[in-house]
């Protein structure tokens, strides 16, 4: 499959209660099903920090406390081609991660089937793809040692 690589962002998205901190994860419907968490394409004229904004509006309806950029770049190819991605073979992704206010989810119901709050533990084990595992250590990390 030849093609170019969609800009998007990785967002691990989690709130902080009391000492311990709860990961959001998404159940994925569309294009594939399992979990995962909050991600998007990068919109032509738009930054990646508007992106994660505009993508954690749409995915979760949840009030924005802090945004966090990682110097974590990778990329993954599409199991199939895509209907409404013409030419593109994948995603290229930097890692972000947003911490919210923990409250009522509003998701886009044809995207996804529904969400978790859950610790990093479980959500380690709930993640479908290796890539975004690895991203949520690397965040999960970088609160526990921050």
């Amino acid at each position: 499959m030849r093609g170019k690589y969609r800009k998007a962002v990785f967002i691990v998205t989690y709130s902080k209660q009391e000492r311990n901190f709860e990961y959001l994860i998404l159940k994925r419907k569309l294009h594939w099903k399992g979990w995962e968490f909050p991600k998007g394409g990068i919109e032509r004229f738009e930054t990646k920090r508007r992106t994660v904004k505009r993508e954690i509006k749409e995915e979760t309806g949840l009030k924005i406390l802090k945004i966090k950029k990682f110097p974590i770049k990778g990329f993954y190819n599409y199991e199939k081609e895509l209907k409404d991605r013409p030419g593109k073979i994948g995603q290229h992704y930097q890692l972000f991660a947003v911490e919210v206010v923990k409250g009522k989810v509003s998701f886009d119901k044809k995207e996804h089937a529904g969400f978790k709050w859950m610790t990093f533990k479980k959500a380690e084990e709930k993640l479908t793809w290796g890539n975004q595992k690895k991203c949520l250590k690397i965040v999960d990390s970088w609160l526990r040692y921050n």
